[in-house]
């Protein structure tokens, strides 16, 4: 039987992330998408256990104190996590785990599973594009996008510790890129 891999997508806010782990599932069916869970409201179109595990803060910090989540963080007041329990039942079942979380969540992954963790790092091609595509996306306010643009140095910073950098300058180009890496990285697990 093959290891699992864990597969960890990461980049500052606006490079494309999402969007790219969403096209990486499209192609990669046995993938299994790793929800994560937050304290942060529901949107009207997120559905429970598909988008989030939505629980309240002090549910959050219970799972924390009891070691229950594999990385963690507090971003712009509320938490986000993966939990340990789901990671193991998709290893369990020898599926491959897409995690689209952040930078510091995709490092607290790597240290805890070393040896079944790829970190793939989105970078946007410059910091005028990123703040265009934080704009056009209509759904930041000013302070959002001013907090999420004063985490970017730190994000970038952090690059050089993951396995792999693609730049998202052309969506297709970067899911190709994408999809190559993870297909090797499947294939050399199994």
């Amino acid at each position: 039987m093959s290891r699992p891999k864990l597969i960890v997508i990461s980049a500052p806010s606006g490079s494309g992330k999402t969007t790219i782990a969403h096209e990486i599932l499209k192609r990669h069916p046995e993938i299994t998408f790793s929800v994560s869970a937050t304290t942060r409201p529901r949107r009207e179109s997120e559905m429970e256990g598909k988008d989030y595990f939505f629980m309240s803060k002090e549910m959050f910090e219970e799972k924390t104190r009891r070691g229950e989540l594999a990385e963690w963080e507090e971003i712009y007041g509320d938490y986000y996590g993966s939990l340990k329990d789901e990671i193991e039942r998709a290893r369990r079942a020898g599926k491959s785990i897409l995690f689209d979380v952040d930078v510091m969540g995709a490092l607290s992954i790597k240290q805890q599973y070393p040896d079944d963790t790829l970190l793939i790092f989105i970078r946007p091609p410059s910091m005028e594009i990123l703040i265009e595509r934080l704009r056009n996306r209509k759904t930041e306010t000013a302070l959002s996008i001013r907090q999420r643009l004063e985490r970017v140095p730190m994000e970038m910073d952090l690059a050089e510790r993951f396995d792999v950098c693609v730049v998202n300058n052309d969506l297709r180009q970067a899911v190709d890129s994408v999809d190559e890496i993870v297909s090797n990285a499947i294939e050399a697990a199994a």
